[in-house]
């Protein structure tokens, strides 16, 4: 069993919404394929059969994956985030301490991460290092890159 992982509301909706589309639009699509090769005769040779049969397995695999994470999320009330310090789920307004430029982050699971969008993993680097942070703090994040200073200047909401 999984542990639990936290969700905004619109995170946890487009989970659910993905494991519907994969169990009521993929899987019947795949199902069809399969008797439609199936009905070309001699299953022994027949390559378009057993590649629909291996999309099979992998859509069931992912599937099962889903409904692990679905069992297992939890949704965080945004009302309810605690923004004396960086949690998920919290906006963090960072300066970087070497060349003093400004960036925004929120702090998201992983699968609701977008770094398009300032939306960056609990779980990455800099998100792990910014994890516990109070305003005025700063931290140290190791990247592949090397090591960065951030100040924290703001945590919000």
């Amino acid at each position: 069993m999984s542990s639990p992982a936290y969700y905004t509301e619109e995170g946890y909706k487009k989970l659910v919404d993905e494991l519907n589309r994969l169990k009521t639009v993929e899987r019947p699509h795949i199902s069809q394929q399969i008797a439609d090769a199936r009905d070309k005769g001699d299953l022994s040779e027949n390559a378009e059969y057993h590649a629909a049969k291996e999309e099979q397995g992998l859509l069931e695999a992912r599937i099962a994956k889903l409904e692990e994470v679905v069992a297992n999320a939890r949704i965080i009330d945004d009302t309810q985030v605690d923004t004396s310090r960086v949690y998920i789920h919290t906006r963090v307004m960072v300066r970087h301490v070497e060349n003093k430029s400004e960036r925004e982050f929120m702090i998201v699971a992983e699968s609701e991460a977008d770094v398009r969008l300032g939306k960056i993993s609990v779980t990455s680097p800099i998100g792990k290092g910014l994890l516990g942070k109070a305003r005025g703090e700063v931290a140290e994040v190791t990247t592949p890159a090397g090591t960065t200073r951030f100040e924290i200047i703001e945590i919000s909401r």
